[in-house]
């Protein structure tokens, strides 16, 4: 009887391997259905549900869950981990920050988790705030509110503000700050909506493709196939000159990079970081940019 239920386990093993590495690697975004499961389960997630079954069985198996583990982890890093060397700043660079707020923090949070006032600060799903209070606190800046939970801050006049919103709730502010063209992005996380509705919807209302900047909380990991057309313009400015994991979400573990700064090829990124906080289930995401 014992040796039935080890090998009844050794199957069962098996089989959710199987259908794990499938989901991940083979069916990945196929449907709208499947795209929800490759999105639940990242490599980290993997990794420790494959160590987990190992647990239970006996040491001649173990091993070669053992090896798979540590090969999806080679597999993990490959991807994920970034090593960069960044460059020093100039005069005339632009600092970008990008932060999911989380609903509960607004730019004077902001300030403090970056440590300093940036050129320009784009909040996605920041608390609703007084505009007329912050410009009284800070009468030398310009702040914008879209009223879609975008918030937009710059050290210069912000400029062709333009909002629009698709119906499933995937917003994009576009604005311009020294002649750079910004496209602010809040991607739609209902889990009845196709991801692939709110990227084409993005596409489409991205006409700038130099000395522009996209930057938002899409909804989506950058493995994603979704992104095809935004990685045909624009270099990915933590994999340009980020070090450490990409991922920014979720609460500092690196599991989803749902946040992402997009920056035009013309443009050239000169050193991108991931802010680890508390404040918010999302990282924050600072790049230098020169043109």
């Amino acid at each position: 009887m014992l040796k039935f239920i080890r090998g009844l386990y050794l199957v069962l093993n098996m089989a959710i391997i199987i259908a794990l590495l499938a989901i991940h690697f083979v069916v990945k975004e196929s449907s709208h259905q499947s795209s929800l499961l490759y999105y639940m389960l990242p490599l980290p997630i993997i990794i420790v549900a494959v160590l987990v079954l190992s647990v239970f069985l006996s040491k001649r198996y173990r091993r070669y869950n053992l090896i798979l583990t540590g090969l999806l982890l080679v597999i993990w890093l490959s991807r994920s981990f970034k090593i960069n060397i960044p460059e020093d700043a100039q005069e005339n660079d632009l600092e970008v920050v990008l932060w999911n707020a989380s609903r509960e923090n607004n730019f004077k949070e902001a300030f403090i988790e970056n440590e300093n006032i940036p050129d320009v600060f784009v909040l996605v799903e920041a608390r609703r705030m007084n505009i007329k209070r912050l410009q009284l606190d800070f009468p030398e800046y310009h702040f914008y509110f879209s009223g879609e939970e975008i918030s937009i801050f710059s050290r210069t006049p912000i400029e062709n503000i333009e909002v629009n919103q698709n119906k499933f709730r995937t917003v994009i502010v576009s604005f311009k700050v020294k002649d750079i063209r910004f496209y602010a992005v809040d991607g739609v996380g209902s889990l009845d909506v196709p991801r692939a509705w709110g990227l084409d919807f993005i596409d489409a209302q991205i006409e700038e493709k130099e000395r522009a900047v996209l930057l938002g909380d899409f909804n989506v990991p950058f493995e994603s196939k979704f992104f095809s057309a935004i990685k045909s313009n624009f270099n990915h400015a933590f994999n340009e000159k980020g070090n450490g994991f990409r991922e920014t979400w979720f609460w500092n573990m690196p599991l989803l990079s749902l946040d992402h700064i997009w920056v035009s090829k013309d443009l050239q990124v000169v050193a991108t970081k991931k802010i680890n906080t508390f404040k918010s289930d999302h990282c924050m995401i600072r790049t230098t940019i020169r043109w």
